[in-house]
């Protein structure tokens, strides 16, 4: 599956809620790299971080763009409140090897009413 192919399938999954099924789009030593947060490494530990972030708040992503360069895709995105981001994803035998996201951490707290941290 190409890179773009599988974006596609993961925003429709991921737009599901489904982490136990998002996380099967992952090699088992992946990593999942939130610029917000530490790198997360390991499928189990992806659908663990999936599943948190399911119970916190409702998300939705809406695609924008998807570019595709050999294995790496990008997708551009945003949400039906007006937060934007991008992730990358670098792709080797049809898994995800390596993703990393840029998004505002704040703005989504905000938008979710969900506790901001101190520090």
């Amino acid at each position: 599956m190409k890179p773009r192919e599988l974006i596609e399938k993961w925003v429709e999954t991921f737009n599901e809620g489904n982490a136990e099924k998002i996380s099967e789009f992952y090699q088992d030593d992946a990593i999942n790299h939130q610029v917000t947060h530490e790198p997360v490494v390991g499928k189990t530990a992806i659908r663990e971080m999936f599943e948190n972030e399911f119970s916190q708040a409702e998300m939705t992503c809406i695609v924008e763009n998807i570019f595709e360069d050999n294995d790496w895709g990008i997708l551009e995105w945003k949400d039906p409140l007006g937060l934007r981001g991008c992730g990358f994803f670098q792709i080797e035998n049809g898994k995800i090897k390596f993703q990393r996201g840029y998004w505002d951490k704040l703005s989504f707290l905000r938008q979710h009413k969900l506790p901001i941290p101190t520090e």
